[in-house]
């Protein structure tokens, strides 16, 4: 090389390395490289991400500014990402500048081929017009005693079958998975595809979402341009995505299509009388609620069982709940029948310790960790930080449930007693945008109360009826991905569950003798 090109060289490279002085500066996270910025953290860190972003946010009082790729005219707009977990700033993404933070289009790329412009996919007008037709079906009672009769079904005909008949170590993890899937699909669709039947059998619609689901995942790690091109070359993840998303749309185009002699009161059909959809955009509201109801409730069910089964003291508070609010309702004089049929809307209301234990399951195991947003136009945030338009901001859910600042010193430690009122006796719900687990604004989960519902009655169906243990040597680790589901599974042992400690506890309490004035003063 000539020395006028290496002159030209040095000079660009000197150029390069004052202004990545000058812009890493700035930014108060992680280590940046020059070119590829805080990549290697991230690589360094892909198995304990979560974490890492906490301490991360720790360190820097709740907001911190990384760069992914430290190029100039990339940096600082769209390869900034401005990570959050303060309550004011969420309040100001989430709700006050709402409009300002839509998903945007790189989450709507990612997901487009899945889930099309669902509600979970979508922005503006299309995601209000969604969102106000769910938001109607969401507060019907009949919608709410459909998801109590799919979930009661696959409880009492299914999961407590297989459990009572454990000889070894079940993998909790993927029944409450096939669960929740054929909960969801009954309550999206009107089908069930019964992968939580005897022997577990596979079921192709299921296998084929699996399938397209990961395969969705895969474009988080490469950069647009690279699945786009793998796309249109059909080549690794993308062919699995195409044929997996056309299996998919065949089963949902002939469920959609099939004649039906009465009207059923799944959501799907509630979407089809309330306005004209055509079947690809019925298929795509399926899909969208389908990936929110399976995923989340149990991922959420299978930390609250390990932390439960961790936490003997918490568990003894839930089945001496249970069984106070079942000796109230069906009589103490005879524990059988606390186990004769599946709980109603009134028991299930009165489990206020137990719904606090799932939502302090859900402050420290968050089902979707991290979330983030496109920046429309330059914006400061509440504690000052600036974001330019093009940008991004993750706010971290998982770190939002575990800050000192908000939650206290013991913000670490699994203590249900923080959502209840002084007396124990009633729950007291945290501001949303402290406990971001259902997400808040406009943008808050519809299923919220659904979510509960069947968490509660799965949670108390089980606990009250079999006690349960980690098996020996295995490991609970967390998997990265969107979703925070246990990486190796959660292998548990099931003992049966002796109620005859429980009941002489209330007896002596006298407890067990009020419950059964009350039940003789009801009949």
């Amino acid at each position: 090389m000539e020395a006028g090109a290496w002159a030209v060289a040095v000079a660009a490279v000197a150029v390069y390395m004052a202004w990545f002085w000058r812009m890493s500066r700035g930014l108060s996270g992680p280590r940046v490289w020059p070119l590829v910025g805080s990549l290697p953290g991230l690589v360094h860190h892909a198995e304990d991400m979560h974490e890492w972003i906490a301490a991360n946010l720790r360190r820097a009082g709740g907001t911190y500014q990384t760069c992914i790729f430290a190029v100039p005219g990339v940096a600082r707009r769209g390869g900034l990402v401005t990570v959050t977990c303060d309550p004011r700033n969420l309040e100001h993404v989430l709700k006050s500048r709402f409009d300002n933070y839509p998903k945007g289009p790189f989450w709507h790329g990612v997901f487009s081929d899945l889930l099309g412009d669902g509600i979970f996919n979508s922005d503006g007008e299309t995601w209000v017009a969604q969102r106000k037709t769910a938001a109607l079906e969401f507060t019907t009672r009949t919608l709410r005693t459909a998801m109590s009769r799919w979930v009661s079904r696959s409880i009492h005909s299914r999961l407590l079958p297989i459990l009572a008949d454990a000889k070894d170590a079940v993998d909790l993890q993927d029944l409450l998975l096939r669960l929740t899937f054929d909960n969801i699909c009954g309550l999206a669709f009107g089908k069930d595809p019964e992968t939580l039947a005897r022997g577990l059998p596979e079921n192709d619609f299921a296998m084929a979402f699996d399938r397209a689901t990961e395969a969705t995942l895969k474009r988080f790690i490469f950069p647009e341009c690279v699945w786009r091109c793998k796309k249109w070359l059909g080549l690794g993840m993308e062919t699995t995505l195409a044929s997996s998303v056309r299996h998919v749309d065949r089963y949902l185009s002939s469920v959609i299509k099939a004649p039906t002699a009465t009207p059923h009161d799944d959501l799907l059909s509630r979407f089809m009388r309330k306005g004209t959809y055509s079947d690809e955009s019925l298929q795509h509201v399926a899909l969208n609620f389908i990936l929110a109801g399976r995923d989340t409730s149990s991922v959420a069910l299978s930390w609250f069982f390990w932390l439960v089964s961790t936490h003997p003291s918490v568990e003894r508070k839930v089945v001496r709940e249970l069984c106070a609010v079942l000796a109230a309702s069906r009589g103490a004089e005879d524990p059988a029948l606390w186990l004769a049929a599946p709980f109603d809307f009134e028991e299930l209301d009165r489990l206020v310790y137990l719904k606090a234990a799932l939502s302090e399951t859900l402050r420290l195991y968050p089902s979707v960790p991290e979330d983030s947003k496109h920046v429309v136009a330059d914006d400061v945030l509440p504690d000052g930080t600036f974001v330019p338009a093009g940008s991004s901001v993750t706010y971290s859910i998982y770190s939002a449930g575990r800050m000192k600042t908000v939650w206290g010193e013991d913000s670490l430690e699994f203590r249900p007693e923080r959502w209840l009122s002084a007396d124990g006796t009633r729950f007291e719900p945290h501001d949303s945008y402290r406990f971001v687990a259902f997400n808040a604004g406009p943008r808050i989960c519809l299923g919220k109360d659904l979510a509960y519902l069947q968490m509660k009655n799965i949670a108390g169906s089980v606990l009250l009826r079999h006690r349960l243990a980690v098996a020996p040597g295995h490991r609970v680790e967390q998997k990265m991905s969107l979703t925070l589901f246990m990486k190796h599974g959660l292998r548990m042992e099931v003992h049966p569950r002796d109620l005859g400690p429980v009941v002489d506890e209330l007896r002596a309490a006298g407890e067990y003798d009020a419950a059964a004035r009350a039940t003789a003063a009801c009949a």
